[in-house]
């Protein structure tokens, strides 16, 4: 039913009406607050609304939940099926270039770290983010809600190689600015390789950047939960 609908999305093309746009606003502030069944909803919604732009992020955010979930069960073929669908609606709903192809990419990147195949995930992941680097550098977007260059870091801290995830994340800190994910990132790495002192710094700079207004995400506990370290405590100041 929601291809019918993606289909008519695109068939009708006008420009978004003000609720879609609003729906696509706060998709986008939900993925931002890392809560991505709540941004997919609202861009399920806005595509259901006739509003076409928001068919790829809706397609793609679909995808990579997909994946995130198929992790937990081993990447079996059964649990990749929904990833396999976005990847294929991608492709015959948009076409195989530009953001369609970047996107495609990254959830075929993701179902490669669903099964822990690193050198797969490696020369997908690669490639997407060679060509979000190139759309960047033409002033064009990356991809909406999860860039390429995000995905690259969290993928690779997935599949535990973690001198890739600390160079993707380096990467898309440079190119995009220090966005909540690359910080939570670069903490959860840190805290991986026992850099407690890295991981304090970079879970208090996620939790001072906090600015949504709505329910706080498990991420947000996990950042105190972690600064309730006593590694992270300041040192306590002699008394002369």
């Amino acid at each position: 039913m929601l291809t019918v609908f993606l289909l008519l999305a695109l068939a009708q093309a006008p420009p978004c009406n003000p609720e879609a746009t609003a729906l696509m606003t706060a998709a986008t502030e939900r993925a931002a607050a890392f809560d991505l069944e709540g941004a997919a909803q609202r861009l399920r919604a806005a595509v259901m609304s006739g509003c076409a732009d928001a068919v790829l992020p809706s397609i793609y955010l679909r995808g990579w939940i997909a994946a995130r979930d198929a992790y937990r069960f081993g990447g079996s073929l059964e649990s990749l099926a929904a990833v396999s669908r976005s990847i294929g609606m991608l492709q015959d709903t948009l076409g195989k270039t530009g953001p369609p192809q970047i996107a495609g990419l990254v959830l075929q990147a993701a179902a490669a770290a669903a099964q822990s195949e690193r050198d797969e995930l490696a020369l997908v992941i690669d490639y997407a983010v060679q060509l979000e680097d190139r759309n960047l550098t033409a002033n064009l977007p990356a991809l909406p809600m999860i860039t390429a260059h995000e995905a690259a870091g969290d993928l690779w801290l997935q599949v535990h190689r973690y001198d890739d995830a600390r160079r993707a994340y380096e990467k898309a800190a440079q190119r995009l600015g220090m966005t909540p994910r690359i910080t939570l990132g670069l903490a959860r790495l840190a805290a991986r390789i026992d850099a407690l002192s890295t991981a304090c710094a970079e879970y208090k700079t996620f939790v001072a950047s906090w600015k949504s207004k709505g329910p706080e995400p498990p991420e947000l506990a996990e950042a105190r939960a972690f600064l309730s370290n006593p590694s992270c405590q300041p040192s306590a100041t002699p008394v002369p």
